[in-house]
C-alpha cells in the first residue's frame, strides 16, 4: 500500500470571517500543494478543510498519516471523539449538535478509504511543511474577493 504524508493548516481573518486552507501531499519524493478560501467561515472548519482536500487528491487506497497543528482535528480521531459523536448520532455528551458535522461526516468517509493516522505536530514552529501550509492558508485568505 502506497505511503503519503499529509500536512495541513487552516487560518482565518475574523473567526468566523474569512478563512484558508493549505495542504501538501507528500508521496516518493513529490510534493503537491493545495490551498483554497470561503469569505465567510471559521478557523476550526478550515483545519478540517485542509484535511478532507488532502485527502479528496487520494486516487488509490493509501496509508496517510495526516500531520496537523490543530488539537481539535487531531484530537476528534485519537482521542475518540468522533467515534463518540457517531453513536450519539452527532450529538455531544451535553446533547447539542456536534459543530461542522458536515464536514466530519465528509472526513470519516475519506479516512475509511484510507488507513489513516493522525499527528498533532507544534504550529508556527520549526516544522517547514506546517509553516508553508500556513503560508499558503494564508495567502489563499489574501486571494479572495473584498467586497
Amino acid at each position: 500500500m502506497k505511503h503519503v504524508d499529509l500536512y495541513t493548516d487552516g487560518a482565518c481573518s475574523g473567526n468566523p470571517g474569512a478563512g484558508g486552507y493549505g495542504a501538501i501531499l507528500l508521496y516518493n519524493g513529490t510534493e503537491k500543494e493545495l490551498s483554497g478560501g470561503f469569505l465567510q467561515t471559521t478557523n476550526n472548519r478550515m483545519e478540517i478543510y485542509a484535511v478532507i482536500a488532502g485527502l479528496r487528491c487520494l486516487k488509490t487506497d493509501c496509508e496517510v498519516t495526516v500531520y496537523s497543528d490543530s488539537a481539535y482535528t487531531v484530537n476528534a480521531f485519537n482521542e475518540g471523539w468522533l467515534a463518540g459523536w457517531i453513536r450519539g448520532g452527532w450529538k455531544k455528551a451535553d446533547g447539542k449538535p456536534v459543530l461542522n458535522a458536515d464536514l466530519w461526516q465528509e472526513l470519516y468517509a475519506l479516512t475509511c478509504r484510507h488507513k489513516t493516522t493522525f499527528v498533532k505536530v507544534k504550529g508556527h514552529a520549526d516544522n517547514e511543511y506546517n509553516n508553508r501550509c500556513d503560508a499558503l492558508a494564508r495567502a489563499a485568505i489574501k486571494a479572495l474577493p473584498r467586497e
